[in-house]
Order: C-alpha cells, then sequence, then structure tokens
C-alpha cells in the first residue's frame, strides 16, 4: 500500500507536466487556427465571386479544416487528456505505448474528410448561385432548410450516440484502445468521427449565416462546447434543437410568403 502510495506521488507530477505541455499546446494551435480564420475572412470574402481555380478549392479546404479545428480543439481537451493519462499509465508498467501526435493525426484526418465535403458543397452552393459574394446563403429556402436539418437531427438516435462518445473519453480510451501508431491513428479517427456526427449539422448552418462570419463561427463554438462539457446533456441537445428547428420554420414560413 505504501509502495503504491509513493509510485502515485511520483508519477503525479509527471502526468501534471504531460498535462501543462497538452494545455498549452492545444491553446498554441487554437489561437493561430482562430488567427487564420479571422486573417482569411477578408480575403476569402474577395475572391468568392470569382471562378474556382485548384488554389481557390486548396484554399476553401484549408480555411474549412483549420475552422474546425478551431472550434473542436476546446472541446476535445477532454478526451486527448484522457489518452496522455492512460499512455502516461501504460508506460509506467512497461505496457506498449505510443506518442500522442499518432492520436491527434486522426483528428485531423476525420477533419479533412468533412473539410472536403464542405468544400465540394461550398462549390457546389456558389455554382448554383446559392452563396452570394459575402460566402452567405442568397435563398431563405436554403437557409430555412440547413436550420431545420440541424434543428430535427439534434433528436435523432445518430446524434445521441455520438455525443454519448464524445461525452464519455474515458469509456472511449478504454473500449477502443488500440497499440502502436497505427493503432492511436484509428481511435483518434474514429473519435473523430463522431465528434463530426455530433457537430456537422452545426456547422453546415455557416452557409446559412456566412462561413466566415466569425461572431457565428464563435457562437457555434460555444455552442459545440456547450454540448459536449456541461452537464445535462439531454436538455441542452433538445434546446438547441427546438430553438433551430424554430428558427428554421420560421426562415421556411418567410421564404413561402415572399414567393406568393
Amino acid at each position: 500500500m505504501a509502495q503504491a502510495l509513493e509510485e502515485k506521488s511520483l508519477n503525479a507530477p509527471a502526468l501534471t507536466r504531460d498535462r501543462i505541455v497538452l494545455a498549452t499546446g492545444l491553446a498554441f494551435v487554437c489561437a493561430l487556427a482562430w488567427l487564420f480564420t479571422v486573417l482569411a475572412a477578408e480575403g476569402m470574402e474577395a475572391s468568392a465571386s470569382q471562378p474556382w481555380s485548384l488554389g481557390q478549392f486548396a484554399a476553401v479546404f484549408l480555411m474549412w479544416v483549420i475552422m474546425m479545428g478551431a472550434m473542436m480543439l476546446p472541446a476535445v481537451a477532454p478526451m486527448v487528456d484522457s489518452f496522455i493519462t492512460i499512455n502516461r499509465r501504460r508506460r509506467e508498467r512497461d505496457a506498449p505505448y505510443v506518442a500522442t501526435i499518432y492520436f491527434l493525426a486522426g483528428y485531423l484526418f476525420a477533419w479533412a474528410g468533412y473539410g472536403a465535403i464542405a468544400t465540394l458543397a461550398h462549390w457546389g452552393l456558389e455554382r448554383a448561385g446559392l452563396l452570394d459574394t459575402m460566402m452567405q446563403s442568397s435563398s431563405l429556402w436554403l437557409s430555412g432548410g440547413l436550420f431545420l436539418a440541424a434543428g430535427l437531427y439534434q433528436w435523432t438516435p445518430l446524434k445521441e450516440v455520438c455525443l454519448t462518445r464524445c461525452r464519455s473519453p474515458i469509456g472511449f480510451v478504454l473500449t477502443e484502445w488500440r497499440d502502436g501508431p497505427l493503432g492511436a491513428i484509428v481511435m483518434g479517427l474514429r473519435h473523430g468521427g463522431y465528434c463530426i456526427g455530433c457537430c456537422a449539422a452545426l456547422m453546415a448552418l455557416l452557409f446559412a449565416v456566412a462561413v466566415m462570419s466569425l461572431p457565428w463561427v464563435a457562437a457555434l463554438t460555444v455552442l459545440v462546447m456547450i454540448e459536449k462539457l456541461l452537464p445535462g446533456e439531454a436538455f441542452w441537445r433538445h434546446a438547441i434543437g427546438a430553438t433551430l428547428t424554430a428558427i428554421g420554420i420560421v426562415l421556411i414560413g418567410r421564404a413561402a410568403f415572399e414567393s406568393w
């Protein structure tokens, strides 16, 4: 018993150091992502009316991936902390362990997948004339449909499953652990997939309110953090869903009224 307590006291400083490194690193990366979002807003809006070149596709793809990171990093910190904690304990028991960077790479692959889909949607909507030069929906029908879909999605079993997995980092690590670098990448990819399942519909709302609208990006980030971090998951999920659904109905009603 005394030996176990001594080992715990010796390991605590190392674990605390790991967490400080994690917090500092995530804060730095998140700050860079938000800085890019701020600096890119004006340039993206200025080029929105131009035909898309390969460079434009790459720029929009990068924008979506970085914006995804800016919105998601604060909420995934508990998951990464759980990975570091269990990884540290495995290393101290001489069990297989892997650098955290591989786990984070899995998240990046997941975000890149979403970024590719969002980029194609962005291009398609702009080509169809449904986005204006501010990269905002020019159709009340589209805006209303996006809000209504995002609101109704909050009530679906898929949303509940994805959110439950995102809110239980220790449970995910314990049940989904895979050894080796590839295993860590797969873990990050799977958990990143659950996070996208939670937030994809919310992020799609950026097409309705302006893709590079910083206040809306910040507001959606807050919604993501509320859902994932605050107690009362069902309450917040349903409250957000009801609010978005109501907004969608109002916008669709307005579109129908104006089309008469």
